[in-house]
């Protein structure tokens, strides 16, 4: 007999199946954070590696100013270049779309559980 195919790792449950047990739903939830986090680390990574290069700023204060663009803040210290406004134009917009994928990413499997659940018939249990 083959082997059943098995289902890949971010596949949600369909309409019709059963509410995913709880512990496998906190799993598939901490996958999505993990998800979530290596995406702001390289963001983060990025601002710092940007910040440093085009403003000359030291790592702490690069570390500030991308954490802050990224947490949806602003910056703090204000580009003195051209090449450094450039930068922190374009990486402003990145960290933008970066916050909604974040929030996105994390907020996936706790609204799909909750609209599995509003859906769930008697006979699923």
């Amino acid at each position: 007999m083959p082997p059943k195919p098995q289902a890949p790792v971010f596949a949600y449950e369909r309409r019709a199946a059963a509410v995913l047990p709880r512990r496998e739903f906190y799993l598939r939830l901490m996958r999505h954070v993990a998800i979530a986090m290596a995406l702001l680390m390289v963001s983060l990574a990025i601002g710092i590696a940007g910040y440093e290069h085009f403003e000359h700023l030291e790592w702490h204060d690069a570390f500030e100013n991308a954490c802050m663009l990224l947490g949806g803040m602003g910056p703090v210290n204000n580009p003195a270049t051209n090449a450094g406004k450039l930068f922190a134009g374009f990486y402003a917009l990145y960290a933008g779309l970066v916050f909604l994928v974040v929030a996105s990413i994390i907020l996936a499997p706790v609204l799909h559980r909750m609209l599995h659940l509003f859906h769930a018939d008697e006979h699923d249990k």
